[in-house]
């Protein structure tokens, strides 16, 4: 389904060498990898990568503070991990590769209360490891060919419609994720009330609908014959709308907003990063991480965090080459990897990619600049951002 005739991604670059007959030399390799991996990180545009960084967030942190709060997952470990793996796919592919949680193992831990920190690990190197075997035999890229395409996008609509529905329970209710239940209606008014919320997403509505990068094209004969005209060039402005960082605007207010409304949250954090411990699982825990975990997560993370992310990646990058073979083994390593740590089971999703891009992410570099402040974050403050999290994500976060 992908063209022969794209560059390459750095993954692939030594595995094109070899097709080709002409074998790498050992001293051009590590140079033409280092180009490779520099030409993957560069910024199209600062402010537009910046705000493409901000485009999962939406989704990642309630997931995530929702298994903090309710199940013990180490937050710090999960931010370092989480920001290793946004560095390396940033590195690797070149364009705002998402990395999200799993969202079915997130959804049977938060479901029952005896599905614990060892279960869901279980289930995420389960998950991880079949995924990496599919991928590195080549049996994905079956897969890949007998899905039809109406099946890809229909998953793309689903999850489209899914973040759409819970995204306005989040706004309309107030949320108890230690619990990961929605309480009363939430007030109108004040610094996490439905006026701001609407505004906020008035606000997102209104730059991120001006248009795409073609229509932006287009209007440049506009432009010059409305400054012909002598008139108010209503594309101009239309430009300038369009270039605000939306995204990251609501997270400036997100954070400002989070000090006003609980000043005390500054005393709740401590430096220093959380213990990494490996996490043990018995016999039991790993039959039920597979029957009520890997089972319903394999599915989604084979049609949404492979197939239909390459095939939106090849829409919208159509200058790169991506295959389901090294989606499918990046997904599985990053799962074989981080879970015997305690990091919460990771995947790549065309939502993410989707909204990523929507904001401005065009190169790696959006996803590696988001996951080295995951590294930090996780490195200097640890678990104890649960709290300061959770009063940002009721700030602002949830309209956008």
């Amino acid at each position: 389904m992908a063209s022969q005739s794209r560059p390459a991604s750095a993954l692939e670059t030594i595995e094109n060498q070899s097709e080709t007959g002409k074998p790498m030399s050992i001293s051009s390799l590590p140079r033409t990898v280092t180009k490779k991996l520099k030409t993957n990180l560069v910024f199209r545009s600062k402010w537009a990568e910046l705000n493409g960084a901000m485009g999962d967030l939406g989704t990642y942190i309630p997931i995530v503070l929702a298994l903090t709060l309710s199940r013990n997952i180490n937050l710090g470990t999960t931010l370092i991990f989480t920001g290793i793996y946004n560095i390396l796919t940033g590195l690797i592919y070149g364009v705002p590769m998402p990395v999200q949680p799993m969202k079915s193992i997130a959804a049977a831990a938060l479901a029952d209360p005896e599905f614990g920190v060892a279960e869901i690990m279980a289930a995420g190197i389960l998950t991880g490891g079949i995924l990496f075997v599919l991928g590195a035999t080549g049996l994905m890229h079956l897969v890949y060919k007998w899905i039809p395409l109406a099946v890809v996008r229909g998953i793309q609509l689903a999850q489209g419609l899914s973040f759409t529905l819970t995204a306005v329970k989040y706004v309309r209710y107030d949320q108890n994720m230690a619990k990961s239940k929605s309480g009363d209606g939430r007030e109108w008014f004040g610094l996490d009330g439905l006026i701001l919320a609407v505004v906020c997403a008035c606000f997102v509505i209104v730059v991120n609908g001006a248009g795409e990068d073609e229509h932006q094209q287009e209007g440049t004969e506009n432009e010059a014959e409305g400054e012909a005209k002598g008139g108010i060039n209503k594309e101009k402005v239309r430009k300038i709308i369009a270039s605000l960082p939306s995204a990251f605007i609501i997270f400036l207010l997100g954070i400002i907003f989070l000090f006003i409304r609980n000043p005390k949250v500054v005393k709740e954090i401590t430096f220093g990063p959380s213990s990494i411990t490996i996490v043990k699982i018995t016999k039991s825990q790993w039959k039920k991480g597979f029957i009520k975990g890997t089972i319903p997560q394999l599915p989604l993370s084979i049609l949404n965090s492979v197939i239909a992310v390459c095939k939106l990646s090849m829409d919208l990058f159509p200058a790169k080459i991506f295959t389901v073979t090294s989606l499918s083994v990046t997904v599985g390593l990053m799962n074989i990897v981080g879970c015997w740590f305690g990091a919460i089971p990771t995947c790549h999703g065309a939502g993410g990619l989707a909204g990523q891009y929507k904001f401005g992410g065009r190169s790696g570099g959006c996803v590696a600049l988001l996951g080295a402040t995951k590294l930090i974050l996780g490195l200097v403050l640890g678990s104890s951002l649960a709290k300061g999290f959770w009063e940002f994500y009721c700030c602002s976060l949830e309209s956008s």
